[in-house]
């Protein structure tokens, strides 16, 4: 069976996956954006299926003044006594909590909140008892990996948060998952930093709380010494085992934008690795233990097709499930049909850390056209390539005192420059054009009968190595002004 990596393109972080009788359920990270924690199914861990989200009422999670890479940090999914349950972090709040669900295709609970610091955190069940992990530090202050015992009605704990295990000693030790595998408790978490030095680390021990052996090869997964190779910071992985007895590794990367250019804007991705266990039950994974852009494995599930998606448009798009609004959106401002999108501006822009009438989709792989109609009667309203509120390129339409106007804008930290302006005199209408390789953006207009470049953009500077933080680019919609009421419509986004 062969397959490429990415599975998931694009920025759909810290993935999780739980298999459900011959299903697969994968969630991931969504920071600042609403609604929060996609679900994605499966059949094959090959071909995915966004299904929903976990959050998605802002009862359930508190954006309102999250800054960039704020919010929603790794969550974990599982399923235990035919009910889901996903915990994560609120980053910003500093609070764990976890929902649930008896049925994944429906609405999931109001969050229960467990009195245990640290970010990444897991559920084990077992016997009837609910253990909850995450990084951090104990009871008496001891860092580590933490685990107490809870009440799963209540979130209350059972038993007092301790520390139990330390890791090899590289940096920010997190993502804890444990299991239990023929017998024995695997403990499985990453260090390294989610960036060009992570990898995948794990120990082994005969209970729930250890004392805990280190796999003698650690890291079992990383591609942190592959130089001038496109995928990169390997790591926060969650292990799964198929029908057949196989075991695999969802776990996050990211592709750099050049052989010898270290910068990434698409976001950390959802990539597949095999997994396998030696007759001393340790186990390791990938090719020599690092990840690569295509497996040819020995496995044999029969005719598995990977499908990908090239042409994303609003009509085969569905605004609940592939777009996302910047923290809790003003819902009077949206009107999202089948075929187009109105949207009321407000005086917030894309520059604070607050809710613009923007909406999203994830840039999801280096070489597209993007294009979309717009119109509008006052304000502003365009296309914007969206990294954080100090980096995004926007093309837009804008009200002048005398007309209409296109502009292309760059953010870049603290830099915020109109490049060029183009004047369409009476036309409050025009098809806007991005066109995206992997070192640029390039901004057109389609306007009385012709294409007009008005500059070129780096991608570099919509990267995480230049921005920071932990999100992708999104391709977004907005409308800025009190004033401003804009159409969009012929939304296209194809991937070359």
């Amino acid at each position: 069976m062969k397959y490429n990596n990415p599975v998931i393109k694009g920025f759909y972080p810290d993935p999780s996956v739980c298999k459900v009788e011959d299903t697969y359920y994968l969630v991931c990270s969504s920071f600042q954006y609403f609604p929060g924690v996609p679900i994605f199914e499966s059949k094959d861990l090959i071909n995915w299926t966004q299904i929903g989200h976990c959050l998605t009422r802002e009862s359930q999670v508190q954006l309102g003044k999250v800054g960039s890479s704020g919010g929603v940090f790794a969550p974990t999914i599982r399923y235990n006594n035919g009910r889901f349950y996903m915990t994560t972090t609120n980053d910003t709040t500093r609070q764990n909590f976890y929902v649930w669900t008896d049925d994944i295709y429906d609405e999931w609970s109001e969050p229960i909140y467990v009195e245990q610091g640290g970010i990444d955190p897991d559920l084990y069940f077992e016997d009837g008892k609910a253990f909850f992990m995450s990084n951090g530090k104990d009871d008496n202050g001891i860092g580590g990996i933490v685990q107490c015992e809870i009440d799963i009605e209540t979130g209350s704990k059972l038993s007092p948060s301790r520390s139990i295990w330390q890791g090899t000693g590289g940096r920010y030790l997190e993502s804890p998952h444990l299991y239990k595998i023929n017998g024995r408790y695997y403990l499985m978490a990453a260090e390294g930093g989610t960036e060009y030095g992570h990898m995948v680390i794990y120990a082994r021990g005969e209970s729930t709380s250890g004392p805990f052996e280190a796999y003698p090869n650690n890291p079992v997964l990383t591609n942190r010494n592959k130089g001038g190779y496109e995928l990169q910071g390997v790591g926060h992985g969650d292990l799964v085992q198929d029908n057949e007895g196989n075991w695999w590794m969802l776990h996050l990367g990211f592709r750099q934008i050049g052989q010898w250019l270290t910068y990434h804007h698409l976001g950390r991705e959802v990539f597949l690795t095999p997994v396998a266990f030696d007759e001393d039950g340790w186990f390791t994974a990938g090719h020599n233990g690092t990840t690569l852009t295509s497996f040819d494995t020995d496995r044999n599930w029969g005719p598995v097709i990977q499908q990908e998606k090239k042409l994303y448009t609003f009509e085969n798009t569905d605004w609940n499930l592939d777009w996302c609004y910047l923290r809790h959106p003003i819902a009077a401002n949206y009107l999202l049909e089948s075929d187009k999108a109105t949207l009321k501006g407000t005086a917030v822009t894309l520059d604070i850390p607050a809710s613009p009438t923007f909406i999203g989709i994830r840039q999801r792989d280096f070489n597209a056209v993007i294009s979309c109609d717009v119109s509008l009667t006052h304000g502003e309203a365009g296309i914007t390539l969206y990294m954080d509120e100090n980096h995004h390129y926007d093309l837009a339409i804008r009200k002048a005192e005398t007309g209409y106007i296109v502009i292309e804008r760059l953010n870049i930290g603290d830099i915020k420059s109109i490049e060029y302006e183009i004047d369409l005199e009476s036309d409050n209408h025009a098809t806007l054009i991005i066109r995206a390789s992997h070192e640029c953006y390039s901004f057109l207009i389609q306007a009385n009968g012709k294409d007009t470049l008005l500059g070129t953009a780096q991608t570099r500077y919509l990267s995480s190595e230049v921005a920071g933080g932990f999100t992708g680019v999104l391709i977004g919609l907005y409308a800025y002004g009190e004033e401003a009421k804009a159409e969009f419509s012929n939304f296209k986004c194809e991937y070359l």
